[in-house]
């Protein structure tokens, strides 16, 4: 008889998505990140003190923070602990003494180097120096980037942004700008984002900038632009307090206190990208021929669903950009562009034509920013909405927002909060759409 090795056994993983990324035995209710950033030489550096709870008894574990980044100084409850150490994208600490669950950390990592954005599946993501400053896009995966932090989409906390940069640039985090203060050429920035955040959501962005205020705002909102698209951003972002009003209105109540903030990029930029509280627009959607309205509509009602109402899992991605290509939708008919209807029928076509190989509920991580489950996670909904009428439609989604406020959910939370707005079973309109790869007809 042969001897058989034992087999070890594979680490455990917080979401198949992201099988690196996530960490276990503790909770983080708050990050306060000090930090200090030169843009002529790329330099990053400060302290991000950690506050958690233990979930379990507790002498080593581990923060996400890219290999880029050197650690100096790590101290866990006022005390250095027994060992630390970053390979493959994890600070790993060791205690000399466990703590017993329930017990309160205080982490302080002391840390810096030249960020730059992480490879992946999906392109580079993360820290990212423009041609003058830069910005972090850190969905997924990026906000190890720049900071040490747990990882996940479910692990929400408060923020402090404190960063220290040089005088002529202009710091933008997310929250509320509590203070500025100039000092020996540079200015220190201080942002309190009190509404629980996820890490993918933390962004820093720096560039020579000015502020513009919106007048007419149900919710503060603000631009942070360079002087040269002033005029551009005028007419291409008009009637962006109109879609707040709208978005209110269907939605319910802004989620943030602080209110909204767009910045435009003197750079071109890919895509728009969503931060909690903020949304980045290239140079390339503010040219003056307001061809980006719908990507506006699209990153602000991000600030509902995904950034207040989170997925808790990366396979639950249809809940942030099926909701928000629906939104764009909603604000069309709304302001006399092309009605739902109109748009459901030829995204629907496009499906039709498209491979049907996807499935919404579970598209896979390559997938899971596809297009398809942007305009198929739009299409349930137009479906659900004239399955159930528009009145309990809006009054089902006005629910999911108030009831997972600053929250994390999963599909089965959405359905089965909609069954409550149906006299009839919605089981068949879930099953082709959600859980069956072809396209059913509309």
């Amino acid at each position: 008889m042969k001897n058989s090795a034992k087999k070890r056994s594979a680490p455990p993983v917080i979401d198949p998505y992201l099988p690196h990324n996530g960490n276990f035995g503790y909770r983080v209710s708050r990050y306060e990140l000090d930090l200090e950033y030169k843009v002529g030489s790329n330099r990053l550096g400060g302290t991000a003190t950690i506050t958690a709870v233990t979930l379990a008894s507790l002498q080593s574990f581990t923060l996400d923070l890219a290999d880029t980044l050197s650690v100096s100084k790590v101290t866990v409850n006022g005390r250095r602990p027994e060992h630390f150490a970053t390979s493959a994208g994890k600070l790993r600490i060791k205690l000399g003494t466990a703590l017993p669950a329930g017990s309160a950390m205080s982490i302080s990592v002391r840390y810096g180097g030249s960020p730059r954005p992480i490879r992946s599946i999906w392109g580079e993501v993360g820290f990212e120096e423009l041609s003058t400053g830069a910005l972090v896009a850190g969905q997924p995966n990026g906000s190890p980037s720049w900071f040490p932090c747990d990882d996940h989409l479910s692990s929400k906390a408060s923020y402090r942004f404190q960063i220290s940069t040089d005088s002529p640039f202009y710091a933008v985090a997310p929250g509320e700008l509590v203070s500025r203060r100039a000092r020996a050429g540079q200015t220190v920035w201080t942002y309190e984002q009190p509404e629980p955040t996820s890490t993918y959501l933390a962004t820093l962005l720096i560039g020579v900038y000015d502020l513009h205020r919106l007048p007419k705002a149900p919710v503060p909102m603000q631009a942070v632009i360079p002087d040269r698209l002033r005029g551009n951003f005028t007419h291409d972002f008009a009637r962006q307090t109109a879609m707040m009003k709208l978005f209110i209105k269907l939605f319910g109540p802004y989620p943030l206190a602080a209110g909204y903030t767009v910045v435009v990029t003197d750079d071109d930029l890919e895509i728009p990208l969503e931060a909690q509280g903020v949304s980045v627009f290239g140079a390339n959607h503010c040219d003056g021929g307001r061809g980006s309205e719908r990507l506006i509509a699209h990153e602000l009602a991000h600030q509902w669903f995904g950034n207040s109402v989170t997925a808790r899992r990366w396979r639950d991605i249809w809940l942030h950009e099926g909701f928000a290509c629906y939104a764009e939708w909603l604000w069309s008919e709304n302001s006399g562009g092309r009605s739902a209807g109109e748009l459901a029928r030829h995204h629907h076509q496009r499906l039709v034509a498209a491979p049907q190989d996807l499935l919404l509920s579970d598209p896979g991580p390559r997938d899971m920013f596809d297009d398809r489950v942007y305009k198929r996670g739009a299409l349930t909904l137009h479906t659900l909405r004239g399955n159930i009428g528009d009145d309990k439609f809006f009054a089902l989604l006005r629910d999911w927002t108030a009831r997972y406020r600053h929250g994390t959910a999963v599909t089965d939370d959405f359905t089965g909060l909609a069954a409550n707005y149906a006299d009839v079973s919605l089981r068949p309109l879930w099953e082709a759409w959600l859980y069956s790869t072809r396209v059913p007809p509309l």
